[in-house]
């Protein structure tokens, strides 16, 4: 076991230039995978809504069932630091909802802090109030799927000069909100490139290129348990397949009567 790793470390890494490896998991087992592949962060995404619970979007996930699942992951996390997903209308509606639902994520799960989407000037408010009382946040914006109904749709972000720059005007927001690392989602890699250079906090890449501080993957797309998968994922083995053939055998042996032996 390595040592826990601590809110603090995210600055000096970035100031390092050391990359961060960040990886999702949704239950116990992901966790345990998560955390003893080595990663710096564990993230309990909101892509659970369709890893593990089978919705077409994220917005269907409750704040109950976020609680449910990062409580399990968090029994599978000891290196790792651990952060939560904020699900769709938690904490948008305003700042009282959002430090309850943060509030509810540190206490009942153990979570060392929240993420929120978007960057609008309402969300840098509600993120300073958060870190004020002591929430550690991880911003996120780009491609910010809880919008997808806005954005026509899970497609590349800040495309046109205009798009761009009020993506960097967000990411700017949320670095002075306190925010401690922030993700990029599905934006030119060309853009998060200036966001990296002009941001004090990390940032963590997923479809962002090469030039962020750091990457992370949905743990399902990393292990080919996904159905499918982004165009910017990167599958290094196939548990699917894996998964299907060794349930298969098992379904064979039984009928075959070679399973159990006598």
């Amino acid at each position: 076991m390595g040592m826990a790793v601590k809110i603090q470390q995210f600055a000096r890494w970035k100031q390092a230039q050391r990359p961060i490896a960040v990886l999702t998991a949704w239950d116990l087992t992901s966790a345990h995978i998560a955390d003893q592949a080595g990663a710096d962060m564990v993230l309990v995404g909101d892509s659970l809504a369709m890893v593990t619970l089978g919705y077409d979007t994220t917005l269907p996930l409750t704040l109950d069932e976020m609680l449910h699942h990062a409580r399990a992951v968090r029994r599978g996390v000891t290196d790792a630091l651990l952060v939560m997903d904020l699900p769709f209308m938690s904490y948008q509606t305003n700042r009282a909802d959002a430090l309850r639902a943060a509030g509810r994520a540190i206490k009942e799960t153990g979570a060392q802090a929240v993420k929120v989407e978007g960057g609008y000037t309402a969300m840098a408010e509600t993120i300073q109030t958060l870190v004020q009382v002591g929430i550690p946040v991880m911003g996120h914006v780009g491609l910010t799927p809880q919008s997808v109904n806005t954005m026509g749709g899970f497609r590349q972000q800040g495309r046109s000069p205009e798009a761009a720059n009020r993506i960097l005007q967000e990411a700017i927001a949320i670095d002075q909100a306190g925010a401690f690392a922030i993700v990029l989602e599905h934006i030119p890699a060309d853009l998060a490139k200036t966001i990296t250079e002009k941001l004090t906090i990390p940032t963590i890449g997923i479809g962002a290129g090469p030039h962020c501080d750091g990457q992370v993957l949905v743990t399902a797309d990393v292990l080919g348990l996904s159905s499918w998968q982004p165009p910017f994922a990167k599958q290094y083995a196939n548990l699917r397949e894996q998964g299907i053939n060794a349930a298969q055998q098992f379904c064979e042996e039984v009928r075959s009567r070679q399973f159990p032996p006598s």
